[in-house]
C-alpha cells in the first residue's frame, strides 16, 4: 500500500470489478480512457485475470481516499509496459466517482504513483497519453510536473470529429529537482 497525505492506493481485490464495470459503462468517465466502450461484468472479470498475470508492478491500485474512519475508493490507476531496460513506463489514472472530481485527488495519485515509480521501482521516465480536450487532467499532471513532450495529431476520433493526444513525461532528474 502507498500512503499520501490524504489518499492511498491499494492493490485492485476482485471484489472491485462491479465498482469498475459501473465506472467504466458512464460516457462521462470513458470518454478519455482506451477503449471508450462499456463493459459487461463477464469482462471485466476476464480483464481482471490477465491483469493478474501482469508482473506486479503494473497491477492496478485502487485510488481510496478516508471518509469517516473509512476508506471509499474512488478510481485506479497502473503503470502500464513498464520497459526495465530503458527504465520507462507509461501511466494511466481515471477517477471514477464524479463527486471527487477536481478535488486535486487524481494529482495526489499521479504524484504517489511518480514518486513509487523513480524511488522504489527505479524507473527514470515516466510518460503519458491524454486528449487535447481533458483540461482537468492536463492541469493535473502539469502541476505533478509533467512536460508537454508532443503530440500526435488526430490520433482519436471522438465527437464526430479527430482530436490530438498529447504525450507528457516527466524524468527522475527533474522530479528530483522539484523534491530538493
Amino acid at each position: 500500500m502507498i500512503f499520501g497525505k490524504r489518499i492511498r492506493l491499494r492493490s485492485a481485490e476482485r471484489e472491485d470489478i462491479p465498482r469498475f464495470v459501473a465506472w467504466l459503462n458512464d460516457p462521462e468517465v470513458y470518454v478519455h480512457l482506451s477503449p471508450r466502450e462499456t463493459l459487461s461484468g463477464a469482462e471485466e472479470e476476464q480483464w481482471f485475470e490477465k491483469m493478474l498475470a501482469l508482473p506486479a508492478e503494473e497491477h492496478i491500485l485502487v485510488i481510496e481516499i478516508a471518509i469517516a474512519e473509512d476508506w471509499q475508493p474512488i478510481g485506479n490507476m497502473s503503470l502500464l509496459r513498464i520497459d526495465w531496460r530503458e527504465r520507462s513506463a507509461e501511466i494511466g489514472i481515471f477517477i471514477g466517482e464524479k463527486r471527487f472530481w477536481n478535488r486535486g485527488y487524481g494529482r495526489e495519485a499521479i504524484q504517489l504513483m511518480v514518486r513509487h515509480a523513480f524511488c522504489d521501482l527505479n524507473l527514470n521516465r515516466i510518460f503519458l497519453r491524454v486528449d487535447e480536450n481533458n483540461p482537468r487532467a492536463i492541469r493535473a499532471y502539469e502541476h505533478a510536473g509533467f512536460i508537454h513532450e508532443g503530440k500526435m495529431r488526430q490520433a482519436r476520433f471522438q465527437d464526430n470529429g479527430y482530436i490530438d493526444v498529447l504525450l507528457m513525461s516527466i524524468l527522475h532528474s527533474e522530479w528530483q529537482e522539484n523534491v530538493d
